[in-house]
């Protein structure tokens, strides 16, 4: 896809046993809202691909991609993904499960005796980081030994080897060296490279052209820059062949990892069970969920299933969100490591997309709007509301509203932070900024569109 050019798509999207006829999406709100947060946070580029009702909707590329000669970035261009590698490494795992060549109960001593204290961890665990080994990579910048190439041997070796941080399937701690562990033995199983064995099974099958392996030194279209503080932009150090292995070697375009996330809404190279797996919350031995499965971040946000990935390498980071149930996903890359505009990107563009993939939505956020505005100026729709709201809001009422609120300022965001049910009712929760100061409203409406409850409250 060449410079300037968006794929946008309008789509039909069923919610429960209502059609809703989905608006197209607002290109050029995307691209505002991409390129607010890359001046705001002085990121060099971003590659933004957006999935809707199962398809990319959108994909595009902000800022530059090269600095000095500077050079635009396109959807074209090839960003590392860092730790989204994960979910890839994952799924090729469940894939050599679905033939009997392991299993994720398997300990990793039974393909690697020698490992001391990890020969007790299961594969689950190693992909659930809850294995308890030490992590080589929590610092976010490059130390001296990763300018340097390395051996599997000798950074399992260096960190796998050391006593356990703690008893396996006890806590949750993210570890690198889980992966790292994982992809050993993968490829001890496999006999194969774990990138030869994701070209074959996973990238061909998808139409993922563009993904090179970035720890073997496959060269990337962006590049990435780091910062210290607030001072100038340099080109980041690359870490040193065999740091990013099974972790983070993956470099892609936008529109390819959202090709990814097409295969995982559609659940299209392996059969349920193993997705099950992979999206299944990972619970601690006291009980507690992990809030991480297999490669994802697992959570529920407005009564919708979320499976979420950041990624960060030398001059890069990335963020996938996937909502499965909705066929939506947003993909942000970055080729900067001092500011996270990717998560950034990605939340704010999420009211962007479940305006399209729900109507409703921004039809109940403008009509909370107006009457928030309304009750600034001592006014209120009284047809809006049922009984119960009408007889809450007496004259008296209003006129607290008013006189407490009006010396604030005007309204500056009104965004939409939560949706659910309660009682039977539409919940949606509201972060209203004025001038001068942050508020929050609470609505819950019967099915008929009337509100039963509209509170502001402090915050």
């Amino acid at each position: 896809m060449r410079p300037g050019v968006v794929a946008v798509l309008a789509i039909g999207f069923v919610a429960g046993s209502t059609a809703l006829l989905a608006a197209p999406l607002d290109s050029q709100r995307v691209a505002r809202t991409v390129s607010t947060e890359l001046s705001r946070l002085q990121v060099p580029s971003a590659s933004v691909a957006i999935v809707l009702d199962g398809r990319i909707a959108y994909a595009q590329a902000f800022g530059k991609a090269r600095l000095d000669p500077d050079r635009p970035a396109t959807p074209a261009a090839r960003y590392e993904i860092g730790s989204l590698s994960k979910e890839f490494l994952a799924v090729a795992v469940l894939m050599l499960q679905e033939e009997h060549r392991l299993s994720l109960e398997d300990k990793a001593g039974k393909y690697l005796p020698d490992l001391g204290p990890a020969a007790g961890v299961t594969l689950r665990q190693l992909l659930s980081h809850t294995a308890g080994i030490r992590d080589y990579w929590p610092q976010d910048y490059v130390f001296p030994r990763m300018l340097s190439p390395i051996s599997h041997e000798e950074l399992l070796a260096t960190w796998a080897r050391q006593a356990l941080d703690f008893l396996p399937g006890e806590r949750w701690q993210y570890s690198n060296t889980g992966y790292t562990l994982a992809g050993v033995i993968f490829e001890k199983q496999a006999r194969e490279p774990l990138f030869d064995f994701l070209k074959r099974r996973v990238f061909r099958p998808l139409q993922m052209s563009s993904v090179v392996n970035a720890d073997e030194g496959q060269s990337t279209d962006a590049v990435g820059y780091t910062r210290a503080a607030l001072g100038p932009l340099h080109p980041a150090p690359h870490e040193g062949k065999g740091w990013l292995f099974a972790a983070a070697e993956l470099a892609m375009t936008a529109e390819d990892l959202a090709r990814w996330d097409i295969s995982i809404i559609d659940r299209s190279l392996m059969r349920p069970r193993s997705y099950r797996e992979l999206e299944n919350e990972v619970v601690l031995a006291n009980g507690v969920g992990s809030g991480y499965a297999l490669g994802f971040d697992v959570r529920i946000s407005s009564e919708r299933r979320v499976l979420s990935h950041s990624g960060e390498t030398s001059g890069f980071m990335s963020y996938n969100v996937i909502y499965p149930d909705q066929r939506a996903a947003i993909v942000a890359l970055t080729n900067s490591d001092a500011a996270d505009a990717a998560s950034d990107i990605c939340d704010k563009l999420h009211d962007v997309v479940f305006e399209n993939v729900s109507p409703l939505d921004k039809a109940r956020r403008e009509e909370a709007r107006r009457i928030f505005v309304g009750l600034t100026q001592g006014q209120l729709d009284r047809s809006l509301l049922t009984d119960n709201a009408n007889a809450y809001f007496t004259p008296e009422t209003v006129q607290e509203i008013a006189h407490s609120i009006a010396p604030l300022g005007a309204v500056e965001s009104f965004k939409l932070t939560s949706t659910g049910t309660r009682g039977g009712m539409d919940e949606r929760i509201y972060d209203i900024s004025l001038v001068e100061r942050e508020l929050e409203l609470v609505t819950r409406s019967l099915p008929d569109g009337k509100l039963e409850q509209y509170m502001i409250m402090a915050k």
